[in-house]
């Protein structure tokens, strides 16, 4: 059987890849990628506005968002609603809940960007783009990205502390362990021959056995 009338699914993005560019409007004009070049970008999707589990998110990412700025960090949300259910959403939060939203959100009506960046789950859910979070340098490279079911929202505490993570292991060479907080000792790479592994021991780290040595930054 022919394959050919069959529709294709997108390219999904691939970590270590350029992050597909992308021209938007948002609730703070149009935002293109290249706009953020030169700085981390926090690129999150939500089902819809008006949502509780949304609301908790959006409000959660705008009480960090000077940290994020610290880290030389972006936020930018993105919805399949349109830029006026945007506009009234973030006016909700702010009479309801008395938390300004700082960030743009992308209104993506003809799901470009959504379907870009592998955001359309329809066996996830029953609105168009998923949960999902992707984590872009500042040479508008893909780092991470993490999807979440529609039952449950993200945690804000990680993508702070994988920010801080990658840039540590970008800035040193070097890998972090599980739950590596700032200050904590990082993992030196392991030795890519024979005679590197036979000199690691007595290279001043603090090795375990020969493939797993640490050492405080």
């Amino acid at each position: 059987m022919s394959n050919e009338n069959v529709p294709q699914a997108p390219a999904l993005p691939r970590l270590n890849e350029p992050a597909p560019a992308f021209e938007a409007p948002t609730t703070q004009g149009v935002k293109t990628l290249e706009d953020y070049h030169g700085k981390w970008l926090v690129l999150f999707s939500h089902p819809a506005d008006f949502t509780p589990v949304c609301t908790t998110e959006f409000m959660a990412f705008a009480k960090r968002h000077a940290e994020f700025q610290a880290l030389n960090t972006e936020l930018l949300g993105l919805s399949i609603d349109s830029h006026y259910s945007h506009v009234a959403w973030i006016r909700n939060i702010r009479e309801k809940f008395g938390i300004e939203i700082p960030f743009p959100i992308i209104a993506d009506l003809k799901m470009e960007v959504a379907r870009a960046y592998g955001m359309i789950h329809p066996g996830a859910a029953d609105t168009s783009a998923v949960r999902a979070t992707f984590i872009i340098d500042p040479e508008g490279i893909l780092r991470a990205m993490v999807y979440y079911p529609m039952s449950n929202g993200r945690s804000i505490d990680e993508f702070l502390r994988l920010i801080q993570a990658l840039q540590t292991s970008d800035a040193n060479g070097v890998a972090t362990p599980e739950n590596w907080q700032p200050g904590d000792k990082v993992i030196v790479p392991p030795p890519a021959s024979a005679d590197e592994a036979e000199a690691r021991m007595s290279e001043g780290y603090e090795c375990t056995d020969w493939y797993f040595c640490r050492k405080s930054l």
